[in-house]
């Protein structure tokens, strides 16, 4: 065993377990969330620990495919997005239900498109960064249980050869999937129901090529979506109303067909299916995403159904919310700690709420059975296709450019908003952001304001140093943005 091996076994290149290992934050989970969340703290000079249970390997058999504009526009924060892009296919236009048409290319982003690529690529470019920035992987390595005491969160493990030795760290964050052994070891409900059974999943090749490049759609005993990856082969997804059976039931090449001619007309003639799954979907969420000094975040705090794709989106945003957060705390640039950290439940579990109620109201018309509901769902659809504002609003939900956090009593209207991709006399936004700081942009010399045109003492402190930058245009407005592209603070010009 070498010493990269023995290090992700847990162990010492001698073979000697690894006993009373600490660090800053334990990160329990090796999914897109806990990859991302554990390079940006990594990156901030925080020790990180990151335990997986499963074995080191890269899989193909990985349910999330799309990778939607505010998650492109995260992953430009960290100079990834456009390695990223090259791995799939851009798509600018959804259909769904054969009515609803939305342009994404209307999207005011630097990422107008949903892209399709699977979360292997994901993982792998957030993997490599982890690495680079320094964190610490034990792959193999399995919790056990968590205490809480003081200062310190001590996690109990078991390495891949069965030898359990506790880890030391100041916080811990779960982000190990719907069967979370940190939400567990937590006592914390999931409640919530199973929305949709029985759903099958393939990734296969075609004989004939779909007409539009996302594919779906729903006749009320079936719906089914076809994506390409790009390379080849097409991602299915399917439910039979007819065919409600446990997970455990064996699932071939021919029910996906089937499902796929019940819903599309045609099964585009699949063949050479390279996995075939079968699952079932809930909508669940933890009543609190922050216990202490333990987090979830990802699958261990939210669960919804796959319709719009936005489960592995939701994770990514998630750590990017929590990571910068943690990082000033423990660098003790906070000066309200505690308020910053619970910010982290505040901002996130409003959006996860949503995201349960829009993704299951999609897979619900998809559904649809009875003709008043077939008719609901033509109504609907024809109306958000037709109507701008609509049809803006739920591009900005799906595509995460309009989520926003409430903004404190009296704040400036802009205080909780994304921040677009502002060109800026130093540069583009999102590229200033690699810095993982904070960046205040104030009105350039020469523009009829002063360099600095805020008021030094409204500005509020911001954790950590400060980006100083300014527009490249004659705007006297003044904005200060938050590491993960949120506006924390502005001051119209004067």
């Amino acid at each position: 065993m070498n010493d990269k091996a023995a290090q992700e076994a847990g162990m010492t290149a001698e073979g000697s377990t690894a006993e009373g290992m600490t660090a800053d934050v334990l990160v329990v989970g090796a999914g897109p969330t806990g990859l991302l969340l554990a390079g940006d703290l990594a990156a901030a000079g925080i020790s990180v620990t990151l335990i997986e249970r499963r074995p080191h390997e890269t899989s193909n058999m990985t349910r999330a495919f799309g990778v939607h504009a505010r998650t492109l526009e995260q992953l430009d924060a960290r100079d990834l997005a456009d390695e990223l892009i090259t791995t799939g296919t851009p798509i600018t236009r959804l259909r769904l239900f054969r009515r609803l048409s939305l342009d994404l290319s209307l999207l005011r982003s630097r990422f107008p498109f949903l892209l399709i690529t699977p979360q292997y690529e994901v993982e792998r470019l957030l993997e490599r960064r982890a690495r680079a920035t320094g964190v610490t992987f034990r792959y193999g390595t399995e919790l056990l249980g968590l205490e809480q005491s003081g200062d310190t969160v001590t996690a109990e493990v078991r390495g891949a050869d069965g030898t359990r030795t506790t880890v030391r760290a100041r916080y811990l964050v779960g982000t190990d999937g719907v069967r979370s052994a940190v939400r567990s070891a937590l006592n914390l409900p999931f409640p919530g129901d199973s929305v949709i059974r029985s759903i099958v999943l393939a990734d296969v090749r075609l004989t004939e090529e779909p007409e539009g490049l996302l594919t779906v759609n729903g006749v009320g005993d079936a719906f089914a979506f076809i994506a390409p990856f790009g390379d080849g082969w097409y991602r299915v997804m399917g439910w039979n109303r007819s065919r409600q059976v446990p997970d455990s039931e064996p699932v071939d090449l021919e029910e996906v067909r089937e499902i796929a001619r019940l819903a599309l007309g045609t099964d585009h003639g699949m063949h050479d299916a390279r996995w075939i799954s079968r699952f079932h979907s809930d909508e669940r969420q933890v009543p609190s995403y922050r216990v202490g000094r333990v987090f979830l975040a990802g699958d261990a705090a939210h669960v919804h159904s796959p319709a719009g794709g936005q489960g592995m989106n939701t994770g990514l945003q998630d750590a990017a919310n929590l990571s910068w957060k943690l990082a000033s705390v423990l660098k003790g640039q906070a000066p309200d700690p505690e308020a910053l950290l619970d910010s982290y439940h505040s901002e996130r579990h409003p959006v996860g709420a949503m995201v349960l109620r829009s993704s299951g109201g999609i897979v619900r018309l998809a559904m649809a059975h009875t003709p008043l509901r077939r008719a609901v769902r033509s109504l609907l659809s024809r109306f958000v296709s037709a109507t701008r504002p609509a049809a803006a609003k739920a591009m900005g939900m799906i595509s995460g450019i309009g989520i926003a956090y409430d903004r404190p009593r009296g704040a400036h209207r802009l205080t909780g908003t994304r921040a677009p991709d502002l060109e800026l006399g130093e540069g583009r936004l999102y590229e200033l952001l690699r810095k993982g700081e904070f960046v205040l942009v104030t009105p350039a010399a020469g523009t009829g304001a002063s360099a600095e045109a805020a008021d030094p003492r409204a500005i509020p402190t911001a954790p950590g140093s400060v980006v100083r930058a300014h527009w490249g245009s004659g705007r006297r407005d003044s904005l200060l943005i938050r590491p993960d592209g949120y506006i924390a603070w502005a001051e119209d010009g004067r």
